[in-house]
């Protein structure tokens, strides 16, 4: 099976993540709450692809971000996710792919993919360790 891979980001903002609700018309996945992302495209970098993916799907450029972690999501094909916190960034920021984008507290929030749990739990147990700040 052919691995999709893919870049995930996770903004950080007073102790609150942004996440979407993704498009009815998206083939995978459509309608989930869902760290905003997208797939890399061929011969890119994952850092190329974050900052391409941020403008494409937020319209904002980062200044500060940090490599977090990579999962798997099996849906309709296999991706890779790499997924990196964001926790500055230049724009205002505006939904240009998913149905909406919102603010959700850190510890109770809506996420429908797993790989999506895994990945703020694991920012959580290490901003807890100050690994990330």
């Amino acid at each position: 099976m052919q691995v999709h891979e893919c870049v995930s980001f996770i903004l950080l903002k007073d102790n609150q993540v942004l996440l979407e609700k993704r498009a009815q018309d998206k083939e995978y996945d459509p309608n989930l709450i869902a760290i905003p992302g997208g797939h890399m495209e061929h011969g890119e970098t994952r850092e190329q692809a974050l900052f391409r993916e941020l403008e494409e799907e937020l319209d904002i450029v980062p200044t500060s971000y940090v490599y977090l972690c990579s999962l798997y999501h099996p849906t309709g094909e296999l991706q890779l996710i790499h997924y990196y916190v964001i926790t500055q960034w230049t724009g205002t920021i505006v939904s240009l792919e998913a149905d909406e984008v919102a603010w959700h507290s850190l510890e109770a929030n809506p996420l429908d993919i797993e790989a999506d749990k895994v990945a703020l739990a694991e920012y959580r147990r290490l901003s807890l360790s100050l690994i990330i700040l």
